[in-house]
């Protein structure tokens, strides 16, 4: 069965999931946390991309991005091949690292752009990987919080916000939001 055609955002900014193929981890040891973020931000330098919200997770990878001057395709395609051939160099392994073409959803409006940001941040705390966000050190929410942006554009989402007291209040709202989730089916990737 062929796959759809993706679906384009009006404002050019996307919530994006990669996932290991078979589930399996993509992130054996910190190094591989750290790889990937420069290999996001290498390709950051080539393809203009901004970087709004982002949590790397031991077996997919969330990314809230806009784009600038490529399809989103191309963008994520050099991330993931990149860190795939990294990934299969420093552990000896051959094939397929992620499940399929990677997962995206157009954001097309600022109150599901702010939900996007606070499910991407409550991912570790919803997989019971931390009782805190802030104690999540693979996500942007410290890059918000610690002033001190790798990859972000950090004013872009503090606009919407009082103050940073304001954005670390709304990031640990209680919610059921479900963002782009995947579905447990084999074909899960046949509607993006």
């Amino acid at each position: 069965m062929a796959r759809g055609a993706r679906v384009l955002s009006e404002t050019g900014i996307y919530h994006v999931m990669l996932r290991g193929n078979n589930k399996n981890e993509i992130f054996l040891k910190y190094a591989d946390y750290e790889k990937f973020i420069n290999i996001v931000e290498n390709a950051q330098e080539k393809s203009l991309f901004k970087v709004y919200a982002y949590c790397l997770m031991n077996n997919h990878v969330h990314i809230l991005l806009k784009t600038n001057n490529e399809e989103i395709g191309d963008s994520i395609k050099r991330i993931a091949i990149s860190y795939a051939q990294y990934h299969n160099r420093k552990y000896d392994k051959t094939g397929h690292l992620f499940q399929n073409r990677f997962k995206s959803e157009p954001v097309n409006d600022d109150t599901y752009l702010l939900t996007v940001v606070r499910y991407i941040h409550q991912n570790p705390l919803k997989a019971k990987l931390v009782t805190s966000i802030e104690n999540y050190k693979w996500s942007s929410f410290s890059e918000y919080t610690n002033n001190k942006p790798l990859l972000i554009d950090r004013s872009f989402i503090l606009d919407y916000f009082k103050d940073i007291d304001d954005f670390i209040r709304f990031n640990k709202e209680f919610n059921e939001n479900e963002c782009l989730e995947y579905y447990e089916s084999k074909n899960w990737n046949d509607n993006e």
